[in-house]
């Protein structure tokens, strides 16, 4: 597939800043796009069906220095990091001002940087100093670059509970805790998976074929709980609901024979599935998404999941009606695959 297939032109006032709810709702069904509120979506879903999210939660790791921005990825050592900035005008040997007296020294450029901090930090200094990775995308459309008190809350989902990510699973912000206990309620199965949304979700794809763009890896764990009634809902007829491309992802991985793990004990590992075009989905049957960014490997998956023509329709179909765009904006359901 080529990346320019996945362009598509939009106003920027849709870029949603903050969330809306009840969130609008376009459901596909048979390539053909229509309005539904989240209540009708609820009741759409099945006793016996299984909806499946991802608990993963996002981590504060965005430490400014100065009008400098840092994203800390990984700890290598004690004192040694991977990160992302800005780093053109810096050479091996510089070093950044962080709060609380840190100091950050650049060892090795590149995609991420390699950096070695003047002492150890903790959970505890980022808690402190460092804001969530909110996509740049909105900050830009804020015109401000910083996060806002109520992003501590929206920008994670109702279930965030294993800390990990560089990125919400925004799919699930558009239901609340309350909305699972009903689903529960009617029989129909909730499920976790965990998938830790990585550096890849920052760096823009550059290769000019999806065949050619190398995937970062990231890491998902499956249990054997959850497979058991992914599995079983499946020979019973049952559909797989997935919330979400990240939990698409994890429950693909698995059905590709991705991670390490049996379905005794569960599965682990780091991904760096693919899905376009031509893929072929081994478990899941229903996706709940939100509208993304043009050239995204996440717009991609939908393509793959229905096809690159109907997404492109309906996403044309979404903004002449105005609805909502990106991470805190509205949510689409497909309801089948292609094949």
């Amino acid at each position: 597939m080529k990346l320019a297939d996945l362009d598509f032109s939009f106003p920027e006032e849709l870029i949603a800043t903050s969330p809306q709810r009840p969130s609008r709702v376009m459901w596909v069904e048979g390539g053909v796009p229509q309005e539904i509120t989240l209540q009708e979506l609820m009741a759409r879903i099945p006793a016996g069906d299984v909806l499946v999210v991802n608990n993963t939660r996002v981590l504060k790791r965005r430490v400014f220095a100065g009008d400098v921005e840092i994203l800390f990825l990984k700890q290598t050592s004690a004192m040694d990091w991977e990160v992302l900035f800005p780093s053109k005008k810096y050479k091996v040997g510089a070093s950044l001002e962080l709060p609380l007296g840190v100091t950050m020294t650049l060892v090795e450029k590149g995609r991420p940087q390699k950096v070695r901090l003047n002492q150890e930090v903790s959970e505890d200094y980022f808690q402190k100093v460092a804001e969530l990775p909110l996509p740049p995308y909105i900050q830009k459309a804020r015109e401000q670059r910083h996060t806002v008190d109520a992003d501590e809350s929206w920008y994670q989902t109702a279930w965030a509970k294993t800390p990990g990510s560089f990125a919400a699973p925004t799919a699930s912000l558009h239901f609340s805790a309350q909305d699972m206990e009903a689903l529960k309620a009617k029989g129909v199965a909730l499920c976790e998976v965990t998938l830790h949304v990585g550096l890849g979700t920052f760096l823009p794809v550059t290769a000019e074929d999806l065949n050619d763009h190398d995937m970062h890896e990231e890491y998902v764990e499956v249990s054997a709980a959850t497979w058991a009634v992914v599995n079983n809902a499946r020979k019973n007829g049952h559909k797989i609901w997935s919330l979400g491309t990240t939990t698409t992802r994890s429950l693909e991985s698995v059905g590709n024979g991705l991670l390490q793990g049996n379905p005794e004990e569960g599965f682990r590992g780091f991904t760096k599935l693919l899905i376009q075009p031509g893929y072929q989905f081994r478990v899941v049957n229903r996706l709940l998404t939100n509208f993304h960014q043009p050239q995204s490997t996440l717009l991609a998956l939908v393509a793959g999941f229905s096809s690159l023509e109907t997404v492109k329709a309906c996403y044309h179909w979404a903004i002449e009606r105005k609805f909502r765009l990106f991470s805190y904006g509205d949510l689409s359901c497909w309801t089948e695959t292609k094949q």
